[in-house]
């Protein structure tokens, strides 16, 4: 599994706690919601980043208020068919007022990347021989929407409005 974001592989500064037992004494983590819960008193306090894996069954709207103090925010997708990650990137990003990374975890589909950048991820965890060459071909596959999104692309009737 790489991460990629802007298109390239980088390496992942996180350490995934979100199945551990214990928390490590240093380091970025990146968390459960439980561990977040039961421990956010600890975690808040970290020098170092904290992100959050959140399930496609924990809504953002329970870590609403700790927004500023998490610096990654790791969406799973369980299978492709489930599409509450999207929705919930939407909500961080535009009605949250999430800055942080976004990460697409779990079942990331390369057909599925240009959308899911569109709703406000910008680091995805694929499973490829060549994610970086896959990024771009995803990436390259539209160049006109029509939905409107938070990632300030000009809709299809925007351009041709701007042409009159």
């Amino acid at each position: 599994m790489a991460l990629v974001k802007e298109g390239r592989i980088v390496s992942d500064p996180y350490i995934d706690v979100s199945s551990a037992e214990e928390l490590p004494p240093q380091g970025a983590l990146l968390v459960s919601l439980e561990h977040w819960q039961n421990h956010w008193d600890r975690l808040q306090c970290r020098p170092e980043p904290v992100g959050i894996l959140l399930e496609s069954d924990q809504h953002p709207e329970i870590i609403a208020d700790d927004l500023e103090q998490l610096s990654l925010i790791a969406l799973r997708f369980p299978t492709f068919r489930d599409g509450r990650p999207y929705s919930y990137a939407r909500l961080l990003r535009e009605r949250y007022g999430f800055g942080g990374e976004l990460r697409a975890v779990g079942d990331v589909l390369l057909e599925q990347l240009h959308f899911m950048q569109r709703c406000g991820f910008d680091a995805f965890e694929i499973d490829s021989d060549d994610p970086e060459r896959d990024y771009a071909i995803a990436q390259g596959e539209f160049s006109v929407w029509y939905q409107p999104t938070g990632d300030g692309r000009p809709t299809a009737i925007q351009l041709r409005h701007a042409r009159r």
